[in-house]
């Protein structure tokens, strides 16, 4: 009973619609983002809590994994938290945080964990400039803090990517979720999960960002390439992980969330 209640709340404190308004159809007549049909886009506002969690939790779901079942992102979909069910705070590191942050209130912010299209998917990464306040000069996904006109983590992720790289909202269809994840730097992330249109033209926001890369799914999917190691900070000794690959090195709170995609698909222990 305390899930059902809690998942009712979720739904009284979300929109009315899982596609938070970027609702499209594909050719089956299903919305690209959240899978539901042009008549249930128009009944959605009208149907109960108790049908809308209903969708929420087993059609939408459903549908989403039938669409991927051929699709070469498809092992990523099971371990992704739905678009009709995005997660909250606190971030899965909460504990490792506190000891650093204590109990100071996290801002919220988004980004885009995007795959561009093709046989061989490929991870969409930025490198900071080297002049910013902080993270200079470090790999990170597209995204940044939330806006309280955004309204949600995929309008965040989406207006932060089209700022930093140029990425146009319509090449881009969100999948889902990964866990929240708090950095160090007192943001609580929420990590959007999307597929690039395959001819997507990227172009780096020069004050932002240093450089535009991409890194095959394949690679992040072997186990040789994750690299642990422990590092001192403030005291602590924390364990860390990383991925190098064509001379750039990712780590910090980047590799964080990329750890817990594996995870989330039984590829990596904790």
């Amino acid at each position: 009973m305390k899930a059902m209640s809690n998942a009712y709340k979720l739904l009284s404190a979300a929109p009315l619609t899982p596609c938070i308004g970027f609702c499209r159809l594909d050719g089956r007549g299903l919305c690209v983002g959240c899978q539901r049909t042009g008549e249930e886009i128009g009944r959605w506002a009208h149907m109960s809590d108790s049908e809308r969690l209903f969708y929420m939790r087993d059609v939408l779901p459903t549908r989403q994994t039938t669409a991927m079942k051929d699709d070469a992102l498809a092992p990523l979909l099971a371990a992704l938290h739905p678009l009709s069910l995005p997660p909250t705070a606190p971030g899965w590191n909460h504990d490792d945080m506190t000891a650093l942050l204590g109990t100071t209130i996290r801002q919220p912010a988004a980004v885009l964990v995007g795959f561009r299209e093709g046989v061989q998917p490929r991870l969409v990464l930025t490198v900071r400039t080297d002049h910013l306040q902080s993270h200079a000069g470090q790999v990170a996904f597209p995204g940044g803090r939330s806006d309280p006109e955004d309204g949600s983590a995929i309008i965040t992720a989406l207006r932060e990517s089209e700022e930093e790289i140029g990425l146009a909202r319509a090449l881009v269809t969100p999948l889902g979720y990964l866990d929240c994840f708090e950095t160090i730097s007192g943001y609580v992330i929420t990590p959007v999960v999307a597929r690039i249109a395959a001819d997507a033209q990227l172009h780096p926001a020069p004050d932002e960002v240093a450089e535009v890369f991409e890194v095959p799914l394949a690679f992040l999917l072997e186990p040789s390439n994750l690299r642990r190691y422990t590092m001192e900070f403030r005291g602590h000794r924390r364990p860390m992980v990383e991925f190098v690959y064509g001379g750039h090195r990712i780590w910090g709170a980047t590799a964080s969330m990329l750890l817990n995609l594996l995870q989330r698909m039984g590829m990596a222990h904790a």
